[in-house]
């Protein structure tokens, strides 16, 4: 979950607001600031947090595919004048996918952020090794660039409509799913287990193979302490109506978050992959990340980030710009070709 400054001119209905010179509406207006300005702080607190590169951009060497931004703020600048374009690297529909990658990689963005922005390092990557790669956008009306602000069941409807589109287009049986924060926990889980993405009957005619979570939102989270705040003052549901629905969805004991996890956290047929860093400020505690396998066990890998690389500081917003992280999730795609991480690309 990210939690941006939310934009001013966000709509809301008449009803919805008093006359500027009544005093409800002052009040109403000092309800709403405060769960703002709470938000605006955590998405700043956030972006503090991410890795930072002070280095010029160079260019790639001859053997290295562009791998696009090294941080996810440039990538967001850049989003702001595309944001509903692809990332580097994604959404050729005349892509074939061979025998070495079969499945198609559907990138999946989170809270507040779109497809570009979110995926502009792992997109061309991952159509460097050879995969069909897709991202999708949801959550917000086409032209905005802060997405992934519907409610949870909106969204994974919009997913599961551009999985089939994917699935159609390349003729593929089944998809690979990565994603970021919502769009690596809550949401795809929804899809999976309420939206049509898998077939409790026939797993089998399942359209996932494998969910990678970056940061995953699973379980709902604290973050940092600040939702339970606003929720004890009840602020939560302000913030959601300016916000955004999924704001509240992603809260520990949501209303969503209760229905998917009852009957536990995996589907049969599915494989799950956690990759998690003990320095998120976001999704918290970090524990509230990790995935509770069913039977078999062995459908589960949950990783994290600083058990391998223990100077590894990314945090939640830089985290799918992590070169350590950007191995791990190569790594879960393709275990045949995997190889432990450079620590020091972390550094």
């Amino acid at each position: 979950m990210q939690f941006p400054p939310l934009r001013p001119n966000d709509r809301r209905s008449p009803a919805d607001v008093d006359p500027p010179h009544s005093r409800p509406g002052r009040r109403r207006f000092r309800r709403a600031a405060a769960p703002l300005a709470v938000l605006g702080a955590v998405f700043l607190a956030a972006a503090a947090m991410a890795p930072r590169d002070h280095t010029a951009p160079t260019s790639a060497p001859p053997s290295e595919p562009d791998l696009g931004y090294r941080l996810w703020e440039r990538a967001f600048v850049v989003s702001t004048t595309r944001p509903d374009a692809p990332p580097p690297g994604a959404d050729d529909w005349h892509c074939d996918p061979g025998a070495r990658h079969p499945r198609p990689v559907v990138l999946v963005h989170g809270t507040y952020e779109n497809a570009y922005n979110n995926w502009s390092a792992l997109a061309p990557r991952l159509r460097a090794d050879g995969y069909c790669v897709f991202a999708v956008n949801v959550g917000a009306p086409r032209g905005d660039v802060i997405k992934g602000r519907a409610a949870v069941p909106e969204s994974a409807a919009q997913l599961a409509r551009f999985v089939d589109r994917v699935l159609e287009r390349t003729g593929a049986r089944q998809a690979d799913l990565v994603g970021h924060s919502q769009g690596g926990g809550i949401l795809p889980r929804y899809y999976l287990k309420f939206a049509g993405g898998t077939d409790a009957r026939d797993p089998a005619r399942n359209k996932v193979h494998h969910l990678i979570g970056i940061a995953p939102a699973n379980h709902g989270s604290t973050v940092s302490g600040l939702a339970t705040l606003a929720k004890r003052l009840h602020l939560l549901a302000p913030a959601a109506r300016f916000g955004g629905q999924a704001l509240a969805d992603q809260t520990i004991g949501s209303a969503v978050n209760s229905r998917l996890d009852a009957g536990g956290d995996t589907l049969p047929g599915v494989r799950y992959t956690t990759v998690v860093t003990r320095e998120d400020r976001i999704v918290t505690p970090y524990a509230r990340q990790y995935l509770h396998p069913g039977h078999p066990v062995d459908r589960v890998a949950n990783i994290t980030v600083q058990d391998i690389c223990p100077q590894d500081r990314t945090g939640h917003m830089g985290s799918p710009y992590d070169p350590v992280v950007v191995e791990l999730v190569r790594n879960a795609l393709d275990p045949t070709t995997a190889r432990r991480p450079d620590c020091a690309t972390a550094l």
